[in-house]
């Protein structure tokens, strides 16, 4: 049975709030990513136990910290990334995530991609050993203008870090707003790999993002295919209905229900049950 979850601060920036539209939509899992306008990072220690009280007040359990991690230039200083990342392992053993969204670093319009792959190698091998260490698995996300925005170069990376720590989360809209379709091609090279989904959809030909479904993503075609494949795992509500910027996106109640009803309405119609 798949799971759903979901960037629950693109609801309202107060974890009660979030929890409450949870709830109501029967969601029993949140991909935490900030609360209370605090990053999930920056949280005190204080606020990562009021955080885990909330949370398991309303029976809802952590899916994935859905870090910044990876989100700097790849020029920018490592060594107290690497000290955040610490960070983040803590977080996710106290909230009992077994997954970190992690990202392989931004490039600029002069930073040649190829120019950095051994640096961005090097970098990802050392998050993922931190993670192995840890007990907890990466979840490379396909974020635009970061060195793995391209199936060729997601592929390059989770292959030739090749750790168990270190996995694939997909994300439509990503590529769609990178001018790739990412389905059937992208999807077949990519699919042994992938252990999350993240549920949000773009139109290609301006780079909007829109409910599931309703853009170029080809969602309804993966979900089959994630099926005939015998995909277990999270779906992870992403909408970015409202707002979208380089460190997450908000969508509103309104909004998130809208995203939801659409992609469980992609769910019910090919007949897949979901919790």
């Amino acid at each position: 049975m798949w799971t759903l979850s979901g960037f629950a601060d693109e609801i309202d920036p107060d974890l009660e709030t979030q929890c409450q539209v949870l709830d109501s939509l029967g969601i029993r899992y949140i991909e935490f990513r900030s609360a209370w306008d605090v990053n999930v990072l920056d949280l005190t220690d204080e606020q990562v136990e009021s955080a885990a009280t909330i949370l398991a007040e309303h029976g809802i359990r952590v899916s994935s910290i859905g870090s910044p991690i990876g989100k700097i230039n790849i020029e920018d200083d490592f060594d107290a990334h690497l000290v955040r990342m610490d960070r983040a392992v803590w977080v996710a053993q106290r909230l009992g995530a077994p997954f970190i969204r992690v990202f392989s670093f931004f490039l600029t319009a002069e930073q040649n991609p190829a120019d950095h792959r051994d640096e961005v190698i090097r970098r990802m091998t050392a998050l993922a050993e931190k993670a192995l260490a840890g007990g907890v698995v990466l979840l490379h996300e396909n974020e635009k203008e970061i060195f793995g925005d391209v199936p060729e170069r997601v592929l390059d990376i989770v292959t030739t870090v090749d750790s168990p720590a270190l996995r694939l989360a997909w994300d439509a809209a990503n590529y769609v707003q990178c001018g790739v379709v990412p389905f059937p091609e992208a999807y077949e090279a990519l699919r042994p790999y992938t252990d999350y989904i993240q549920i949000k959809d773009a139109v290609l030909a301006t780079g909007e993002v829109v409910p599931a479904g309703e853009g170029d993503g080809r969602l309804p075609e993966t979900i089959r295919a994630l099926a005939d494949d015998g995909f277990d795992g999270f779906f992870s509500m992403e909408p970015h209905l409202a707002v979208a910027h380089h460190l997450g996106g908000f969508s509103g109640p309104d909004n998130f229900i809208r995203a939801t009803r659409a992609f469980t309405a992609i769910l019910d119609d090919a007949g897949i049950a979901y919790r």
